[in-house]
């Protein structure tokens, strides 16, 4: 066969361009394009790195910042929780005080208005006395023709009053 005869001729001219071609490969790849690849990485690398750092100090002043903002918030509520209060307190003291003086300014009119009812009711009464007593005499003096004097007319209504 001719073709295992020609492999030892060609067989070292194959390798020489082997290692040749896989020469040049390493030094353009290995040496050329891999460090700066390995460059790009590292710096991309240290640049995470950094963007990292800086976003957890920025995470820990922002945190820094929330929790005084927080204490502000709590003080604040208990400043309003407080004044509310107050406020209840004050607006409960000024209604207690206007009930206070309208129930004695009631009381007062009322105690006036039964006194000025009684007092009505005295002067009806003397009044319906004195009508009756009239009314008596007016009723003798026509019925009998007799003339009765005030104080047996006012005996008479008395009597009969007593008797109702």
């Amino acid at each position: 066969m001719p073709q295992i005869a020609q492999i030892a001729s060609t067989y070292a001219s194959q390798l020489f361009w082997l290692l040749v071609t896989f020469g040049l490969l390493y030094f353009v790849v290995g040496r050329g394009m891999v460090p700066r690849i390995v460059a790009t990485v590292d710096q991309r690398d240290g640049r995470i790195a950094g963007d990292l750092a800086a976003a957890e100090q920025a995470r820990l002043a922002a945190d820094t910042t929330e929790a005084g903002w927080r204490a502000e918030m709590d003080a604040a509520r208990v400043a309003a929780q407080a004044s509310l209060n107050a406020a209840k307190a004050r607006g409960a003291g000024a209604y207690d005080a206007q009930i206070k003086a309208a129930d004695a300014d009631l009381s007062e009119r009322m105690n006036h208005h039964d006194l000025a009812i009684a007092n009505a009711k005295a002067d009806a009464l003397a009044n319906l006395q004195t009508v009756a007593v009239e009314a008596a005499q007016a009723m003798v003096s026509r019925l009998a023709g007799v003339e009765v004097s005030v104080e047996q007319a006012s005996d008479a209504v008395r009597r009969a009053g007593l008797h109702v």
